[in-house]
């Protein structure tokens, strides 16, 4: 009866990188309330509850009637001053006119000169005063401090508000968006001793709860200076682009982030891996053809192909087909194939620690 036969290879020799897990929440960059600052009745609203707005645009207006008035009176209380001032002047000339003739006292020369400078800081105190009131007036146009999506009106037209204490809704920026995530102090002291994973600009991948691929690409920006007593923990934050404003504060997300720089590894298919009781074994041909079980210890997978951390030299022929048909210690017949190399698919992170 002939021997079985099987397809053998080498292992496949490839430069990866292993990237650790993270759950954490997607946060915006820019996050405003936003509040009046100035009192009075709601008069009116101008965006829709949801859209998004751009900075600058006109979102609530006061009733500007009472700060309209109070501009009023603040303009003619400087042309009073500046009235006052214009009189302080000419009196001043005149006394100037008759000490010269000596029909005036110096004391009455240096009390119209006060006068004067008196009226010079009456005039700019209601100019002050005018720019007060004509912010004020400003102030009862409330508009977008940044451009994002807007929350829902907390308050509806013909209400009372109050000046920077009144929520009137809600803006979050849309793009980029943050991704915050804890990571373990002994994750970081690795990070550190191989010198990768925490350095600002560090590439991460992110996916939804939904998703089977990291189709979101980024990159580590923040690091926090220490790591909670408490939980033993460190946060961590990435930058995310979000041009079509997919992604939402407050959703959660798994991410993945390099966990050591890349290193040669050998590879070989999922398949060629078997469980064997408590362990993990590979099948191979030895010289003799006869297949035996070398036991492996497994590392991350990559499309489809397994890394061997130890157990499998590059020389060693790998049972890649037919292993099914023989059992271990039995002679069986060779044939000679080939392990193809399977670089991620776009979007997806190249290694996981499954």
């Amino acid at each position: 009866m002939p021997n079985p036969q099987v397809v053998v290879a080498a292992p496949l020799v490839q430069d990866v990188v292993d990237w650790d897990e993270y759950v954490g929440r997607f946060e915006a960059v820019q996050s405003v309330e936003v509040r009046p600052r100035a009192s009075g009745y709601l008069s009116g609203v101008f965006f829709r509850d949801g859209e998004y707005v751009q900075k600058n645009q006109l979102l609530f207006t006061v009733d500007s009637r009472p700060a309209k008035a109070a501009v009023a009176q603040a303009v003619a209380q400087q042309a009073q001053a500046q009235a006052t001032l214009a009189n302080a002047r000419t009196e001043l000339a005149r006394s100037q006119t008759l000490f010269a003739s000596r029909a005036a006292s110096q004391e009455e020369v240096e009390s119209r000169r006060a006068a004067v400078r008196s009226g010079e800081a009456q005039v700019a105190a209601a100019r002050a005063n005018v720019r007060a009131r004509e912010l004020d007036l400003a102030f009862t146009r409330v508009t977008a401090p940044i451009s994002g999506r807007i929350s829902e009106r907390k308050v509806d037209a013909g209400n009372s508000v109050a000046a920077d204490q009144t929520l009137l809704t809600t803006i979050v920026s849309t793009s980029p968006i943050h991704f915050v995530f804890q990571g373990s102090e002994a994750l970081l002291l690795k990070y550190q001793r191989q010198g990768s994973g925490t350095q600002n600009g560090t590439p991460v991948r992110v996916k939804l709860s939904d998703e089977a691929d990291y189709s979101h690409s980024g990159t580590l920006d923040f690091v926090d200076n220490a790591v909670d007593t408490g939980a033993g923990t460190i946060r961590a934050r990435a930058v995310i682009p979000n041009a079509n404003g997919f992604l939402k504060p407050g959703m959660f997300g798994n991410l993945r982030l390099e966990g050591s720089r890349p290193y040669p590894a050998l590879l070989v298919p999922d398949t060629a891996v078997s469980a064997d009781a408590a362990r993990q074994v590979v099948m191979v041909v030895d010289k003799s053809g006869t297949m035996i079980a070398k036991p492996v210890q497994t590392g991350p997978s990559l499309g489809g192909l397994r890394v061997i951390r130890s157990g499998l030299a590059r020389e060693d022929r790998v049972v890649i087909g037919g292993a099914q048909r023989a059992r271990p210690g039995q002679k069986v017949e060779v044939q000679n194939g080939k392990i193809a190399e399977k670089p991620a698919a776009p979007g997806a992170a190249p290694l996981s620690n499954a």
